[in-house]
């Protein structure tokens, strides 16, 4: 797999978790895990033109890249601390049993260093890329939801979209994201998106699952309407709602960038996060949207947004966040 441009602030650190024993039988993700690049090209992601593909019986290389940022929480006036959230995602995986057939690297961490959050954003993004166009599957631990573009700018300039690709963009949340600002930050990326793809010559085709009406207010709603945003609320996020959404929505695009913000889930699921939800979307619900995106053969990118160590209970979120990145990568 080629080096990775521009290089990781942090590069990989070793992995750890409970030791049961060398063979395939007792591996759990610590001992999977190994630092980018550590395999041969024949040996790494499955390629379709030099860019990635998703297909059915998906075995590209998961990458895991870590964003470490609470710049856009801090502007968003959330509570700090999701800065700290890639170490804690790492940390909640090693531990857990290793059942997937595709092989998983780590990529190191870019960190958001002060107020330079844009900057760091754009280099997270031309690492997506890369991976993107290695054939690689990413997987961004943020960090607050301004991850999120971050990551858009990853898929927008990769060569799948370069090549006309269809990607729709997932959310996994409890809020829209797509506040008029005149700062970017951890509530506004869907919006930033969507100037990008108007620049661009495109529309974003952006669905959201889990919308909070008590926590989006009435210009949220009206900016999610005129920009043709589909979306569910919690209230009526029933398992069979919910697959029947995302099956509408898949159908309707080539390629899917899923993006979770932990923040869907009920707090008592998910406390350790910026805004703890007073409702929720159930955990089992959640988990089903993530096993239909994963077989549907159209899963492009995903990133994992909001977990906040410092406001956790006994890890609680840090695992949950780390059993649907397993569920992902099966």
């Amino acid at each position: 797999m080629p080096p990775l441009s521009p290089a990781p602030d942090v590069a990989p650190q070793p992995w750890s978790g409970r030791f049961d024993g060398d063979g395939a039988e007792h591996r759990r993700w610590w001992q999977a895990v190994t630092p980018y690049p550590a395999a041969s090209p024949e040996a790494s992601p499955e390629r379709a033109g030099g860019t990635a593909t998703p297909t059915s019986g998906d075995s590209r290389a998961a990458v895991l890249l870590g964003f470490a940022s609470d710049a856009g929480v801090r502007r968003n006036k959330g509570r700090p601390g999701a800065a700290a959230a890639p170490a804690a995602l790492r940390a909640a995986l090693g531990p857990l049993a290793f059942h997937s057939g595709r092989t998983v690297h780590d990529a190191g961490d870019i960190t958001v260093e002060g107020d330079e959050l844009e900057a760091g954003q754009v280099r997270a993004g031309r690492i997506v890329s890369g991976l993107l166009d290695a054939g690689a599957l990413p997987v961004v631990l943020g960090g607050g939801h301004e991850t999120a573009f971050a990551s858009y700018l990853g898929v927008a300039g990769s060569g799948a979209v370069r090549d006309g690709l269809r990607v729709g963009v997932l959310n996994l949340d409890a809020h829209f994201d797509l506040r008029d600002e005149p700062v970017p930050s951890s509530g506004t990326p869907f919006l930033q998106m969507a100037r990008a793809e108007t620049a661009a010559g495109r529309a974003l085709e952006y669905a959201a699952v889990g919308i909070s009406e008590p926590n989006n207010t009435a210009a949220l709603f009206r900016t999610a309407e005129r920009l043709g945003v589909e979306y569910l609320l919690d209230e009526d996020c029933t398992a069979d709602a919910a697959a029947a959404f995302v099956a509408r929505f898949l159908d309707r695009v080539d390629a899917l960038y899923l993006t979770i913000d932990l923040d869907v889930l009920p707090a008592s699921v998910a406390p350790g996060v910026s805004a703890p939800a007073a409702y929720g979307v159930p955990l089992a619900v959640i988990a089903a949207v993530c096993r239909q995106v994963a077989a549907s053969g159209k899963l492009l990118h995903v990133d994992v947004a909001e977990l906040n160590p410092e406001y956790d209970v006994d890890a609680r979120t840090a695992k949950v966040a780390a059993r649907l990145i397993d569920t992902l990568l099966r």
